[in-house]
C-alpha cells in the first residue's frame, strides 16, 4: 500500500512538473491558481453557448409547432376538397351510366354496323400497307383508314358520312387498280441503296416494273425497288416488252398472282439457279467433267470432218483409173499395182500390210472419244458420291429439322451426274458415228484389195 501512494505521488508531481513546464513554454500561467482561473473561465463560456443552443432550440421549436398546425389546416382542408370531388364523381358516374344506356339506345343496329366497318378499316389499312398501288396513291389512305379505325372504336365520337365514303372510295379505288396496267413516275431505290425517278408499269396488284426488270414494294420506306435479283431471261424479256409497249397493245407478260409483293411464284422464279449456277454448283469435278467433255466432243468433230473428207477422196479415187497417194486407196492400189506380179500370197501380204498401215490414221482419235464417253459419267458419280457426303455431314451437324439442307446439297450433288451423262450422251453417239466412218472406209479398201487380188488370180 505505501508503494502504491509513493507511485501515486510521484505521478502526480511528473504531471505538475510536466503542466508547468508547457505553461511556461506556452506563455499561460504557471500556478495553480491561475489555472483555477483559466477553468472557470472555460466553464462559464461553456454555460453561455449551451443557453444560446438553448434559446436558439426554442425558436425553432415554436416555428415547427406554427408550421405544422399550418399543414394540419391544409390537410383538413383538402380532405373537403376530396370529398366533394368524390361526390361529384359519382354523381357524374351516375349521370354517365344514364347516358350511356341512352346513346346505346339511339345507336340501335349501327353497333354492329361500326363494328364491321372498324374491321373492314383495318384490314384495308393491313392490305394497303404492302401494296403496289401504294407507292403511287401514298400513304396518306393508310393514315385515314387508321384514324377512322380509331374514332369508330371509340365510345365518344362518330364517323362523318364524308369518312365512310372515304373508305368505301379507297376500297373501290383499290379493286379497279387490280383490273389496270398504268404507268406513272415514282421514285424506285436501285441496287446501290441510292433513290432515282423512274416509269413504272403496275400490273394490277401483282407485279410492277421498270426499264424492264421486276420491282418489289418495301412499304418501311413507301417506294419501290429493284428486285436483288431477276427471274429467268424469258421473263425479263417480256417485261422489257412491256415496257416499251404502247398503249392498247397487247404484251404477253408474265403475272405472278400469289402477292402483291412478287408473290411465292416469282421467289421461286428467282430462286432456281440459272445453268451457270447449276454447272458452279458441280465444282471442281463439274469443271473436269466439262472440260474433258469439251476436249471429246471437239475430237470427235474433227474426226468426223476428216473421215468426211477422206471418205470422198476413197470414192473418188475407186472410180478413177489413177492411183492418187494422197488418200487411202491411192495408196493401196499403188502397192497391189507394184505387186500385181509376183504370186499371189506375196500380193495378198502386201495388201494387207499396205491397208494394216492405213488403219492408225483413219482411227486414230476415236478411242479417245470411246474412253471419254464412258469416263465421263463415272466422274459424275464420284462428284455425286462426294456430295452426298457432304449432305450427311451437314445432317449430322443441323439435323433433319429442314428439309431445304438436304434437299439443296442432293441438288447440288446430282449436278455432277447430269453433266456427267450430258457429256457422256453425245460423246457416245459421236464416237458410234466416227466409228462407222471409219469401218466403211477400212471395208472399202479391203474390198479393193480383195478385188485386186482376184484380178490377179484371174490373170494366172
Amino acid at each position: 500500500m505505501k508503494n502504491l501512494n509513493k507511485y501515486i505521488l510521484s505521478f502526480v508531481l511528473v504531471a505538475s512538473v510536466s503542466s508547468f513546464a508547457q505553461e511556461a513554454t506556452e506563455g499561460e500561467p504557471t500556478t495553480i491558481q491561475g489555472l483555477l482561473q483559466l477553468v472557470e473561465q472555460g466553464r462559464t463560456t461553456e454555460q453561455g453557448v449551451n443557453a444560446k443552443r438553448e434559446a436558439d432550440f426554442l425558436a425553432d421549436k415554436n416555428k415547427q409547432a406554427a408550421k405544422l398546425a399550418a399543414e394540419k389546416r391544409e390537410l383538413a382542408r383538402q380532405e373537403r376538397i376530396a370529398d366533394q370531388l368524390e361526390a361529384e364523381y359519382k354523381k357524374n358516374d351516375a349521370i354517365l351510366v344514364v347516358k350511356e344506356a341512352a346513346y346505346k339506345k339511339e345507336l340501335g343496329s349501327l353497333v354492329e354496323l361500326f363494328g364491321h366497318l372498324q374491321s373492314s378499316a383495318g384490314e384495308a389499312s393491313s392490305l394497303f400497307s404492302d401494296s403496289l398501288t401504294s407507292a403511287q396513291y401514298g400513304r396518306e389512305r393508310e393514315k385515314f383508314l387508321n384514324d377512322l379505325s380509331s374514332k369508330m372504336s371509340s365510345a365518344t365520337e362518330l364517323p362523318t358520312i364524308r369518312e365512310l365514303e372515304g373508305l368505301w372510295y379507297e376500297l373501290q379505288r383499290e379493286m379497279v387498280a387490280g383490273s389496270e396496267v398504268v404507268s406513272f413516275n415514282a421514285s424506285v431505290i436501285n441496287l446501290d441503296g441510292e433513290s432515282e425517278n423512274c416509269v413504272v408499269t403496275r400490273v394490277g396488284l401483282y407485279n410492277a416494273i421498270c426499264d424492264g426488270k421486276y420491282l418489289e414494294y418495301i412499304g418501311s420506306k413507301g417506294q419501290y425497288a429493284f428486285l436483288g435479283k431477276q427471274p429467268e431471261g424469258r421473263y425479263v424479256s417480256s417485261a422489257k416488252k412491256l415496257s416499251k409497249a404502247d398503249v392498247g397493245e397487247v404484251i404477253k407478260f408474265g403475272v405472278d398472282p400469289t402477292g402483291p409483293v412478287g408473290g411465292s411464284l416469282l421467289a421461286n422464279l428467282i430462286q432456281n439457279p440459272s445453268l451457270m449456277e447449276r454447272v458452279n454448283q458441280g465444282r471442281e469435278v463439274g469443271y473436269i467433267i466439262i472440260f474433258v467433255g469439251l476436249f471429246g466432243i471437239g475430237i470427235a468433230f474433227w474426226k468426223l470432218f476428216t473421215l468426211y473428207t477422206m471418205g470422198v477422196a476413197v470414192a473418188k479415187q475407186a472410180k478413177s483409173k489413177t492411183h492418187d497417194k494422197s488418200n487411202p486407196l491411192g495408196r493401196v492400189l499403188a502397192v497391189g499395182e507394184e505387186h500385181m506380179k509376183k504370186d499371189i500370197e506375196t500380193l495378198e501380204l502386201r495388201l494387207a500390210e499396205a491397208i494394216m498401215a492405213e488403219r492408225p490414221a483413219i482411227e486414230r482419235g476415236i478411242p479417245v472419244v470411246k474412253i471419254i464417253s464412258v469416263v465421263a459419267p463415272l466422274a459424275g458419280l464420284l462428284g455425286t458420291v462426294t456430295g452426298m457426303i457432304v449432305t450427311f455431314q451437314q445432317i449430322t451437324l443441323f439435323g433433319t429439322g429442314d428439309p431445304k439442307i438436304m434437299a439443296g446439297g442432293i441438288s447440288q450433288a446430282l449436278v455432277t451426274t447430269v453433266l456427267g451423262l450430258v457429256v457422256a450422251i453425245p460423246t457416245t453417239l459421236l464416237h458410234s458415228f466416227a466409228n462407222s466412218s471409219a469401218r466403211g472406209i477400212i471395208n472399202v479398201l479391203e474390198e479393193q484389195s480383195t478385188g485386186i487380188v482376184a484380178e490377179h488370180s484371174d490373170l494366172k
